[in-house]
């Protein structure tokens, strides 16, 4: 099916161009959206009608989005949950929770908008992207840690990961001396 696009959609082309695309992506996304017209000539003289005031909201929507950007550019979010020595999440990061964090310092941003193919499940800095607009893209750092102090040591290029790391203690440099007293006597015991 044939369309012509109201909007930039990426990989797929500008605004007022007519691009052919399979019938159930024109059905059950771009038409019904509003991302798109059937092309043909009425819908092509209502384009050119309207182009003016479309390019006046794309554009108004764009710097929308690229103020939202400016504030989010190199901010760093902290999220604490439950791990394991190694790292491994007990249970994940999904797009939900990073909306979450992202409301909670006043930053309204959409599940559709969050780029997460795959959930986080272990600790450390992990870097998302952020499609605020079809042409504003932007990426901020998650910090996922098993409390704040955590990330805080996170942040500074530590790897959190091993017991040293966790408890204090090389792991490498432990004896059999340390977890027991060889001397000691047990109670109870006859001679």
């Amino acid at each position: 099916m044939e369309v012509i696009l109201l909007e930039r959609i990426a990989k797929l082309g500008q605004m007022g161009d007519t691009v052919k695309v399979r019938d159930g992506f024109a059905r059950n996304y771009l038409l019904p959206l509003g991302k798109a017209l059937r092309a043909n000539a009425a819908n092509k003289a209502r384009f050119e009608a309207e182009r003016s005031t479309l390019e006046a909201r794309n554009l108004e929507r764009k710097s929308e989005a690229q103020a939202v950007a400016e504030k989010l550019d190199g901010k760093s979010f902290i999220i604490v949950r439950s791990a394991g020595e190694t790292g491994q999440l007990y249970g994940s990061v999904a797009a939900r929770d990073i909306i979450e964090v992202l409301a909670a310092e006043g930053f309204n941003v959409g599940r559709n908008q969050v780029d997460l193919n795959h959930p986080i499940k272990s600790i450390g800095l992990h870097k998302v992207t952020l499609h605020l607009h079809s042409e504003v893209e932007i990426s901020v750092e998650i910090n996922v840690a098993r409390s704040a102090e955590e990330a805080e040591r996170q942040a500074k290029g530590e790897s959190l990961t091993s017991a040293d790391a966790i408890y204090g203690v090389d792991e490498d440099a432990l004896k059999p001396e340390d977890f027991f007293n060889p001397e000691a006597e047990f109670e109870g015991e006859e001679e």
